[in-house]
């Protein structure tokens, strides 16, 4: 018995094929009044496909008690590498895991024309996965994953780019269908047909490919950083359920006077989903409060103020490259410290990163922060340089 968990727009007729081929299937989807260790008692085989990791680690969490020994897991959502070695952490040690991200959308999904993605060892599920499309087996566990996110990372951007190409034609008076003919004829052709008459059908969501593209970030990569942020002003702008084309008719329009943009850059540990970051309005950003944690939401340098200081400066100047800036943009800081006495400490650190004349300042000593062990925190407001 298989039990698919996650019924959205790709799990649904994935799912549907898997029965077609004669396979009996269990499905679980969320509200569905069962739980996940219900949905997978005495399944020999597991597959999930959920939005992202968090939702992955959730529901595989609560299946835990309804495993059966020997069992395989195959995880074919868009997680990343990292994410999938912590599901191999997860899982009892006798359950096999192999991890089966896609290649298509919901119409190659039902036609059993999808490129799947394999990392680990498939040769227990082989012929399940050939259900769905062309298997590529790619080498060991987290394999799949990686190179998931390697295409996104070029195939995502290269949609942004020809969202502001139709909107740089359309500013200079350029025929749309006379540059789609064109581009028609050029690598780009099929990314340009698609961009040129949007789809009404949500296929790939315009907030799943920020969600993928943001796990794909790396230091290096600017394209992508830029692509991530017409995604997310798109995202703010209500477009995040719409399919990822309707990024050509966001690019190029005016954005709404005052409009709040938020802003959660890759190269910070994530919030808590309580709060962003960083908001932009206009020319103007404002910094959430930063602390010293680590990817894994933990205190960093516990006791030493030397060492949340530099912490809390590092995500602080990412926050601003992500937006173009430097601490030279800086309008105005504040700093909370749980103890005067640290200010010259704290002192050294800020030096270091502000430099020449200081932005306007406060500092001010606080009873306690939000976490145990946190010593300061500090937000911001910046004047951002006009794009």
């Amino acid at each position: 018995m298989i039990a698919f968990l996650g019924q959205g727009r790709m799990g649904v007729p994935m799912a549907r094929r898997l029965a077609e081929a004669g396979h009996e299937v269990t499905t679980w989807r969320r509200g569905t009044g069962i739980s996940p260790a219900e949905a997978v008692a005495g399944a020999d085989l597991v597959i999930t496909m959920l939005r992202d990791g968090d939702a992955v680690r959730e529901v595989l969490t609560a299946a835990l008690p309804g495993l059966r020994p020997g069992v395989t897991v195959v995880e074919m959502s868009t997680i990343g590498p990292d994410a999938v070695r912590e599901l191999r952490a997860l899982l009892p040690p006798e359950a096999g895991l192999v991890d089966a991200p896609v290649l298509g959308s919901v119409a190659p999904a039902a036609e059993g024309t999808l490129t799947v993605l394999a990392g680990g060892d498939v040769a227990a599920v082989r012929e399940v996965l050939a259900v769905f499309g062309t298997v590529r087996e790619l080498g060991p566990l987290g394999a799949g994953a990686a190179l998931k996110l390697a295409v996104m990372s070029a195939l995502v951007p290269a949609q942004v780019l020809l969202a502001e190409t139709f909107a740089y034609g359309e500013a200079h008076g350029v025929d749309r269908d006379a540059l789609a003919a064109v581009l028609a004829g050029t690598p780009l052709g099929a990314l340009a047909g698609r961009l040129a008459a949007p789809a009404r059908e949500t296929r790939y969501a315009l907030g799943l490919a920020a969600k993928d593209l943001d796990l794909a970030a790396w230091d290096g990569a600017s394209l992508a950083a830029a692509a991530l942020r017409r995604l997310r002003e798109a995202e703010a702008a209500g477009l995040g359920e719409r399919d990822l084309t309707a990024i050509a008719g966001h690019v190029g329009r005016p954005a709404a006077p005052g409009r709040a943009v938020p802003l959660n850059p890759a190269a910070v540990p994530a919030t808590n989903g309580m709060y962003s970051h960083a908001v932009r309005v206009g020319d103007m950003l404002y910094v959430s409060g930063q602390a010293a944690f680590d990817a894994n939401g933990d205190v960093v340098g516990e006791g030493s103020m030397a060492a949340q200081a530099e912490c809390v400066f590092e995500n602080l100047s990412r926050i601003l490259a992500d937006q173009g800036a430097t601490f030279a943009d800086l309008a105005f800081i504040r700093t909370y410290l749980t103890n005067m006495d640290d200010r010259v400490e704290y002192g050294r650190v800020r030096r270091k990163y502000i430099t020449g004349t200081p932005p306007a300042s406060t500092t001010v000593e606080v009873s306690r922060l939000f976490m145990p062990g946190l010593l300061l925190e500090v937000d911001a407001i910046v004047a951002l340089p006009r794009r």
